[in-house]
């Protein structure tokens, strides 16, 4: 594995200095820079925006560097670290829930986390402010300019408010960031308060952003006011707990309503083919993280960097593009949780057989061999597989041309679902909708619990961690991860790392 450089957040000037000279570091687009920038120019008052897409992107600061997904995957009882022993071996104390450990505490990736999410929100920030001085320059007679610059702000405070959501679950009480010249002074806020945040963010964003599908925006596959309502809803569902009567409930099934009411969304009817090309930023996506090799051959593409690669097959792969680093495998427990069920569909998309040893293989449902590997992993994550035959000629990288699904239309179904049933309704026809498209039969009167093993399989082995998160709010971690050392009240969180608290007293 190659060596990471650990980096702090000293300070706006040193992290993320140039932001403002290439709105957000945007490679694809040549641009003034910021001090030449005509802000009376709107046709240039997207691109800060748009550099802050392209940043989420990004391995770091951003939200697809391997090893942050590597801890947010481990915890819970679906995915195993996977690799060699000795491989990133701190993945395995986060894994048990040794959280204090000195391994865990020295872990350089505990502060590449911290210092991705807490970087792309500086970003978003900056540019927040870059829009405002566009907004500044807009006549008060030139009502569309000034509802888009409002548009756009909303879409960077949906992206501010995903990455609180992000690091605020791996890492507990955090920091609410908006002033990025108080980034080494802000006070951590507690969990509820961070979730309340980004209720608040949504409320304000939502009245101006697109009202229609992600993949019908102005700006193809940008988030509208559906995904923002979808995060809300997210946000109020960590609240509510497991309050059945809560105003929390009420904030969660009226944003799922609005969603479902518009007749907007649908599911994908193929959800194997969902997770592959053919399913990008279709009908039922609401957020997703774009990449595209262009459909050339070689030369310039928008990577992914190791997201997929850190996820895909290890071992012999005998030349094929079918191969990866061999981290975060699925557990036998997860494989035996669908097979119990029925849950054909679900499989074939989740589990990726691997061969029993390194010279023998399993057949893919595409076709592809997989071949066995010297780990001795017999399950790789199919989710993120992609492939061979999907894949632009000449490309050769691991999920190449892929994007990042985030949040679909199914979770706004089971959120439904599980909303009405904690409100004494019927939730019965969300949950259907969800099991009829896997072949699964319907349900009548469905018990929260038939929704939470719904919501299992729907999201197994996804990579924000929605397992581990269901646990937690609903209070079953302890009983469902005792054996990997869950205590209540201990082990939801990770510790901010030493270097950030030196940083900034306030996070001690």
């Amino acid at each position: 594995m190659k060596n990471y450089i650990k980096f702090a957040l000293l300070s706006g000037s040193l992290i993320l200095g140039s932001c403002s000279k290439d709105f957000l570091d945007r490679p694809l687009e040549n641009t003034s820079p910021a001090e030449s920038v005509d802000y009376t120019d709107l046709s240039l008052m997207y691109q800060p925006v748009s550099g802050v897409y392209r940043n989420a992107g990004k391995a770091a600061p951003g939200f697809v560097h391997w090893v942050d997904l590597g801890i947010r995957g481990v915890r819970g009882d679906d995915l195993n670290k996977g690799s060699s022993t000795l491989d990133q071996s701190p993945l395995t104390d986060i894994k048990y829930f040794r959280n204090t450990g000195i391994s865990v505490q020295n872990f350089w990736g505990m502060n590449n986390c911290w210092t991705d999410y807490y970087g792309f929100i500086f970003y978003c920030n900056e540019a927040l402010a870059e829009l405002d001085k566009f907004a500044a320059n807009i006549p008060a007679s030139d009502a569309a300019s000034l509802a888009r610059n409002k548009s756009y702000k909303g879409e960077l405070r949906f992206l501010r408010a995903f990455a609180h959501l992000t690091v605020s679950r791996v890492f507990g009480d955090v920091p609410i960031l908006t002033d990025n010249a108080m980034i080494n002074e802000v006070p951590k806020s507690t969990v509820d308060q961070v979730r309340q945040f980004i209720i608040d963010e949504m409320d304000l964003s939502i009245p101006d952003m697109e009202d229609v599908r992600p993949n019908q925006a102005s700006h193809v596959g940008a988030v509208t006011k559906y995904s923002a309502l979808l995060l809300k809803a997210k946000a109020a569902t960590d609240l509510a707990k497991n309050d059945n009567g809560s105003t929390y409930w009420n904030i969660v099934l009226d944003a799922t309503n609005q969603i479902i009411s518009s007749n907007k969304f649908s599911l994908y009817a193929d959800y194997y083919e969902l997770f592959k090309r053919p399913g990008k930023l279709s009908n039922e996506s609401l957020y997703e993280i774009q990449f595209t090799d262009f459909g050339t051959s070689s030369g310039t593409d928008v990577s992914p960097d190791a997201f997929f690669a850190f996820q895909g097959p290890s071992g012999n792969q005998q030349g094929s593009p079918i191969s990866g680093w061999g981290f975060l495998t699925p557990s036998q427990k997860i494989v035996d949780f669908l097979t119990a069920r029925g849950e054909a569909t679900r499989l074939k998309t989740t589990i990726l057989y691997a061969g029993a040893t390194t010279s023998t293989f399993v057949t893919s449902p595409s076709g592809d061999n997989v071949y066995g590997n010297t780990n001795g992993d017999k399950y790789f994550n199919g989710k993120v597989y992609f492939p061979k035959n999907q894949m632009t000629p000449g490309r050769t990288s691991y999920g190449s041309d892929n994007n990042v699904r985030v949040y679909r239309y199914s979770d706004v179904l089971l959120l439904n679902a599980e909303a009405k049933i904690r409100k004494g309704q019927n939730g019965d026809q969300q949950l259907n909708m969800v099991r009829n498209r896997v072949g699964l039969g319907s349900i009548t009167n469905a018990t929260l619990q038939q929704v939470l093993d719904e919501r299992r399989a729907e999201f197994a082995c996804e990579w924000w961690g929605e397992r581990y998160n269901d646990l937690v709010r609903t209070g079953t971690a302890a009983t469902a991860l005792a054996e990997f050392g869950f205590v209540a009240g201990q082990s939801e969180y990770l510790p901010i790392p030493q270097v950030q608290k030196d940083l900034n007293q306030n996070l001690n």
